[in-house]
């Protein structure tokens, strides 16, 4: 099969790549420019130049295709609403370019839309969600006109070497704070997936997905407490952890505050039933115990 990715070059773009070349299938790479282009040539893969914004460029890829799949998002959190956005135009415009051609499209979103509780993959969004993301309900428009879509669901931390999500910002904060914060008893749990371990599900997710509309969990740990991560962080740069009152904890967080009070519990049962996927890769904690987490 012949794969468009965006986000190709991407720290879980790239490693789907990767799973998909070692698999037998060709790769038609996203690029915005020539050093991704270069990354692309250089991992066995094809390139085609345009980017996110850029929908007839995303029209083009998609054409040239047996299938898609959708890793790429500007990850722009000071301009987020306006990144989502461009988010969904870029989901609506691959998938009507996709109408009656039964070929499989994959697009990204996070388990953390559905909050609090267990999430399995049958939850819906809330519909009073403040989370300007409109990933889902642009893949279900699309589902809607016929087109075979489907949605893997990410946890708040996607780990490996060359992370540069979550955690490395866990670890910065407390770099330039000289403390890590947790709130109250710290007991807010983060799932988590090994990188590889989410590439293989993207690609199980292509090959064997049936009908539209489909959601898939690429869960490896339901939930790690957040004092757990924040404890491997103080002993690798030697400083104090501290819990805080939600207050203190908010401000120590800034703009990070939502992410870090996050308690999303998530289970993958139904996807490793449906796909068979079986994640083998070290968890989270075992993953941030390692230095390179923690080279500058």
């Amino acid at each position: 099969m012949r794969v468009f990715v965006t986000g190709a070059t991407g720290f879980i773009g790239s490693a789907v790549v990767q799973e998909l070349i070692g698999a037998g299938h060709e790769v038609l790479g996203l690029a915005r420019s020539q050093q991704s282009a270069k990354l692309l040539a250089d991992a066995g893969a094809q390139v085609h130049y345009g980017d996110l914004q850029d929908l007839e460029s995303l029209k083009v890829g998609v054409a040239q295709a047996d299938g898609v799949i959708h890793t790429g998002f500007i990850h722009d959190f000071t301009k987020f609403a306006a990144m989502c956005e461009v988010d969904r135009c870029a989901i609506e415009a691959m998938g009507e370019a996709l109408v009656g051609t039964n070929k499989p499209f994959i697009v990204t979103s996070g388990t953390a839309l559905v909050s609090g509780k267990l999430a399995v993959e049958s939850d819906v969004r809330p519909t009073d969600s403040p989370n300007p993301r409109q990933t889902e309900e642009a893949a279900d428009a699309v589902a809607a006109k016929g087109v075979r879509v489907a949605v893997v669901r990410l946890p708040p931390s996607v780990h490996g070497e060359g992370d540069h999500g979550f955690v490395p910002i866990l670890i910065n904060l407390a770099r330039q704070k000289g403390v890590v914060v947790y709130a109250g008893d710290g007991s807010n749990v983060w799932p988590a997936v090994h990188r590889f371990d989410a590439a293989k599900l993207f690609r199980l997710a292509l090959e064997k997905n049936a009908e539209g509309g489909t959601r898939y969990h690429g869960v490896a740990e339901r939930g790690i407490p957040f004092k757990t991560i924040a404890e491997v962080i103080g002993k690798h740069l030697n400083v104090a952890v501290e819990s805080k009152s939600n207050e203190e904890a908010a401000a120590y967080f800034e703009w990070f505050a939502h992410f870090a009070a996050l308690n999303n519990p998530s289970s993958s049962q139904q996807t490793r039933e449906q796909l068979g996927w079986e994640p083998v890769n070290i968890g989270l904690i075992e993953d941030i115990d390692n230095d390179y987490y923690f080279t500058v």
